[in-house]
């Protein structure tokens, strides 16, 4: 009898999401798997935006634990929600394919105002947690006022209904894969070499027990070589500028038909700070991540 495989994952619509996709992945492989819930301090704080809360790996650090403690033998994770250095004895073993790595701007319909950039009204309230969208939205709209929003993604859309905000920023990816309905809303869909996605957006990682062959090997089956391809550069970037979730930090790289890689990335020093912008190309991926930091740094 094969082992049943135990799947943690956090508990909203979305991780549940990826976990049964995870579920399915492995049964066409023939494997059979059972989710395991655990609570992340992310889901537990809901009060405080992310540079308010402690170190790295908010919505991680507890499953990453529960693999360690060998309560469960792979953890699914949203991409961009990793830190770049993993947990001692826990190792990053396949990733996804890529849904749509770009960001949205859901507007209330009341709101709009199609004379302005983005189409929204003058001195709007527009809500978002992450500094990245939030430099990067002011970069483009200087008179927003901007605030903090929290919870899953049916939570903000609410929020957004009821009038607490004019606009909310969200992932495509996430939209996408839970089908929402946004007819009630104007919505923006934003190119992600303009506005810059996070590191490894739209990406779903699996990992597993380093010491853990069996688990691992399973995983090889289910690995995408070509989002790896570009995503190692965007997440490098990231791991050479030590940042984490808080960093105002884009990074968007695509491989084209010739195999030549291009690279987008958006950097702020603070969520209300200039952005600089940098895009570079060339014909491989060595060095580049180096050259794009440097670029960002000067």
């Amino acid at each position: 009898m094969e082992k049943v495989i135990r799947i943690g994952t956090r508990g909203s619509k979305l991780a549940l999401w990826q976990a049964h996709y995870t579920q399915q992945q492995l049964k066409a492989v023939g494997f059979e798997s059972e989710l395991v819930i655990i609570k992340t301090q992310g889901d537990q704080i809901q009060h405080l935006s992310f540079d308010k809360m402690e170190g790295k790996g908010f919505f991680t650090k507890e499953i990453e634990e529960a693999l360690l403690r060998q309560e469960i033998d792979v953890a699914v994770h949203s991409m961009k929600d990793l830190p770049t250095t993993a947990p001692e004895g826990l190792s990053i073993t396949a990733i996804s394919y890529r849904e749509n790595p770009a960001d949205w701007l859901v507007i209330r319909k009341e709101e709009v105002d199609e004379s302005q950039l983005l189409k929204f009204k003058e001195n709007a309230i527009i809500g978002t947690s992450s500094a990245r969208r939030k430099a990067q939205m002011l970069h483009f709209r200087p008179d927003i006022s901007i605030k903090d929003i929290r919870g899953n993604v049916p939570t903000r859309l609410r929020k957004l209904q009821e009038g607490q905000f004019d606009a909310i920023l969200l992932a495509a990816a996430g939209l996408t894969r839970l089908d929402i309905n946004l007819e009630d809303f104007t919505v923006i869909r934003f190119n992600p070499k303009e506005f810059i996605p996070a590191p490894a957006q739209g990406v779903l990682a699996w990992q597993v027990r380093t010491e853990d062959k069996a688990t691992r090997t399973i995983f090889k089956h289910l690995h995408n070589k070509a989002t790896a391809e570009v995503t190692n550069i965007e997440r490098k970037v990231l791991n050479l500028l030590d940042g984490g979730c808080q960093m105002p930090l884009g990074v968007y790289c695509e491989k084209d038909a010739s195999g030549n890689f291009h690279v987008w990335a958006a950097k702020a020093e603070n969520w209300d700070s200039p952005v600089k912008h940098v895009h570079l190309s060339q014909s491989t991926n060595s060095q580049l991540a180096e050259r794009v930091v440097a670029e960002l740094k000067k």
